[in-house]
């Protein structure tokens, strides 16, 4: 497995991860699939941005992506970045986010970030547990703030402490 930049040919495989998300799972709060347009649009944004979007692959089979981006669009927040990871399936529970959030980390830490965090459905405690076994600490759980799939969705923020300034520069 390899981890690199994710590329416009990334994108078909990134749309699928997605979508599946979108369809089985609470990990993203969306209810509508997207196509490849659409994450193609959203890769250049991110990456116009100046930040990261990693692919974890197999030779050229796209097994997971991971990125962050602002986490409000608001001057004083411009240390913090927010993350997310997505991997396939079939690849869960084989170490593939761990080694894309650890390199998005460090992503994170020379772009001069000073927070990441993390918005997690407190039901997938093996996401939860991971972010912890990475050095996140849970700082707040919001309470029935989602919905999907019929059912109120609680939330729980992690947060990482990128480096030790002592004041924003």
């Amino acid at each position: 497995m390899q981890i690199r930049s994710a590329s416009v040919e990334d994108v078909e495989a990134i749309t699928g991860i997605y979508n599946d998300a979108v369809e089985n799972s609470t990990a993203i709060w969306n209810e509508t699939v997207v196509d490849v347009a659409n994450r193609r649009a959203w890769l250049a944004d991110r990456t116009g941005a100046g930040y990261p979007v990693l692919v974890a692959v197999d030779g050229d089979d796209v097994l997971g992506y991971a990125t962050f981006g602002d986490w409000r669009p608001f001057d004083g927040y411009r240390h913090t970045v927010e993350h997310s990871v997505y991997v396939r399936t079939d690849t869960h529970g084989k170490g593939l986010g761990r080694a894309l959030m650890t390199e998005l980390i460090e992503h994170a830490r020379r772009l001069g970030k000073h927070v990441m965090v993390a918005g997690v459905d407190a039901t997938n405690v093996a996401s939860i547990r991971m972010h912890e076994k990475l050095g996140f600490e849970q700082v707040g759980h919001l309470p029935q703030v989602g919905a999907k799939f019929g059912r109120w969705l609680d939330l729980v923020f992690l947060q990482l402490v990128l480096d030790d300034r002592s004041a924003p520069r």
